[in-house]
């Protein structure tokens, strides 16, 4: 018999994790409109269980958090009874407020990102330490997995993973737009950017950024060239302070 995990929230997250789980684990889907769940089942290809979230009675259930963070006591107020453990992937949330939200002696907190959508995220993991290993089994359906050791450590985990997405695609956006700018076509610059990000996405699992740079970057080269304007123009800066940035908007929405 599988297992049952519930998820409170249909949205685009929930959908990447149930899409992952849907053939090891039996699904329950909570909201608030039940034209919704029935979209989010037909989508999924499986049959879930569907629930309105009014009363929803979470007793010894395991459930995959999947709202808004402003809506957490909110949403928590509207359910009842006592979960077995709380998975959130509600980015700045703490596991305290968590707990006294959802009503659990156990939470695991999650950071997935956008490549969830084609099991390919990577995600960071923190909390109980008793559900460590059914956190990875349960994340990894979605990509890879990194357990951390406190809070801080996936507020900053967030900062880089779950916001990199964004900020790699600014960059291919540049890159592309830098092509043509020198006259390369549209499409042409669209194709070879994706193939340059898959190849480097191989490429850095198992070779060092810096021993990268070094290997294609001969001397007065036209990668040297290209090196020293991202340098003028301080990208490395740049993305130093986008990381720090956003931890501190993660740590603000924790506190709020």
């Amino acid at each position: 018999m599988k297992k049952t995990i519930t998820f409170i929230g249909n949205g685009n997250m929930a959908f990447s994790i149930a899409k992952g789980l849907g053939e090891s684990y039996h699904i329950e889907v909570v909201g608030r409109d039940m034209q919704k769940l029935e979209a989010f089942e037909r989508n999924l290809g499986i049959g879930v269980d569907k629930f309105l979230l009014d009363g929803f009675d979470i007793t010894n259930k395991t459930l995959v958090v999947c709202v808004k963070p402003a809506n957490t006591d909110e949403v928590g107020s509207l359910l009842k009874g006592k979960a077995r453990v709380v998975y959130s992937v509600l980015a700045g949330v703490s596991i305290n407020k968590l707990k006294n939200s959802f009503c659990t002696p156990a939470v695991v907190r999650s950071m997935p990102n956008l490549a969830a959508s084609v099991q390919k995220s990577m995600t960071t993991l923190c909390g109980e330490i008793g559900f460590r290993d059914e956190a990875i089994e349960i994340f990894n359906s979605i990509g890879a997995t990194r357990w951390l050791g406190s809070e801080k450590e996936i507020d900053i985990a967030t900062a880089l993973a779950g916001s990199g997405p964004a900020y790699l695609s600014l960059i291919a956006e540049a890159l592309m737009d830098g092509a043509v700018k020198q006259g390369l076509k549209r499409d042409d610059a669209i194709s070879i950017t994706r193939g340059l990000f898959e190849g480097f996405a191989t490429l850095v699992q198992d070779i060092h950024p810096a021993l990268l740079k070094d290997g294609v970057m001969s001397p007065g080269g036209t990668t040297a060239a290209g090196y020293g304007a991202l340098e003028e123009k301080g990208v490395r800066g740049a993305c130093i302070d986008a990381v720090e940035k956003a931890y501190k908007k993660a740590v603000e929405l924790g506190s709020a």
